[in-house]
């Protein structure tokens, strides 16, 4: 039986993904994106899956060569007709928040204003038309890395002239950035639904603690009441950062229309989340996330393990049927 790839780089967030193939006897390896290699003309690799969780973050963490290069061997991979979850279309969107916004155009839903700028000198001139305040955020970014507020149109104009005197402004790994009206959270609340094969998986409210950019649900350590999860089923790198978690299902017609932005952008594992803007009641979708990291202590948050069906998943698209997984793994 060919094993299933996992392609990943970051130690830690995939352990529970491990220890449920593990238990099952399911054959897999992994391979790191932030060393790897393959030759044009070689032949398809054996694999019977090959799942993407690469991370735009990665560049955090010494990764940055793995991003852009994911690309080019997921398009490698595809071309031999191998099955790839999250794969060429899906790792494009999720490196891309241009890209995400300009779906939420096309498909007609709302989203927070934003422009798209490459260079500083042009951040004042796009914020016209923003209502401030605005966040400048890196085009491809991971756990809110990137982001800076500004208040005031002076308040960018000023952060510009330093720049100007030698102070950079970070537009991230690709030398773009997004303009973007902050948007104050009704309810104090970010909403985010984790969806696998296109549908709705589970959902969660996220109670945000002042102005924190950093809404990666993975790294939420404790329930909306304030009971502590279990520590060791957050990420390692997580921020203690007091934020609070609540499982919590959307409205049918909000479903829909995640189910149908994770589906017309190629996404087979993510997450979208949303908001609600209190300036005006609008439900807002923000950000559309191709690797997702499940819910610290999930059971006692969602009432399940998304991880068991998680497996189920990549067993029927592996065509790995119950009690065929081999006794050894790679």
């Amino acid at each position: 039986m060919s094993p299933i790839a996992i392609y990943h780089e970051h130690p830690d967030w995939f352990k529970p993904l491990f220890e449920e193939l593990n238990n099952r006897d399911i054959p897999y390896t992994r391979l790191n994106p932030a060393a790897h290699q393959f030759a044009i003309e070689a032949s398809a690799p054996d694999f019977s899956l090959f799942f993407n969780r690469m991370s735009p973050s990665a560049y955090l963490r010494d990764g940055i060569q793995g991003i852009f290069y994911t690309l080019n061997y997921l398009k490698h991979l595809e071309y031999h007709n191998i099955p790839v979850l999250n794969g060429y279309k899906a790792f494009t969107f999720e490196t891309s928040k241009a890209l995400q916004l300009m779906l939420m155009q096309s498909l007609g839903f709302k989203y927070p204003k934003a422009h798209v700028v490459n260079h500083p000198s042009k951040l004042v001139e796009a914020a016209q038309g923003l209502r401030f305040p605005v966040v400048v955020k890196a085009n491809i970014g991971g756990s809110g890395a990137g982001i800076t507020k500004y208040q005031t149109i002076e308040d960018l104009k000023n952060a510009v002239a330093e720049g100007n005197m030698g102070v950079p402004l970070d537009f991230g790994v690709d030398h773009t950035a997004l303009v973007q009206e902050f948007i104050p959270a009704r309810g104090g609340y970010i909403t985010r639904v984790e969806t696998l094969g296109g549908k709705f998986l589970y959902g969660i409210r996220v109670y945000l603690t002042g102005d924190t950019f950093n809404l990666c649900p993975a790294d939420i350590c404790q329930t909306n009441s304030g009971v502590e999860l279990v520590r060791n089923a957050c990420a390692i790198e997580a921020p203690k950062n007091g934020l609070k978690v609540e499982g919590y299902t959307p409205p049918a017609n909000v479903i829909k229309a995640i189910e149908t932005i994770v589906q017309q952008s190629g996404i087979d594992v993510g997450g979208i989340e949303y908001i609600i803007d209190d300036r005006d009641g609008e439900l807002l979708y923000y950000d559309v996330n191709a690797l997702s990291n499940f819910v610290a202590d999930a059971v006692n948050v969602i009432g399940f393990n998304p991880h068991h069906r998680l497996v189920d998943y990549l067993q029927k698209r592996a065509g790995i049927k119950t009690g065929e997984a081999l006794l050894t793994h790679a």
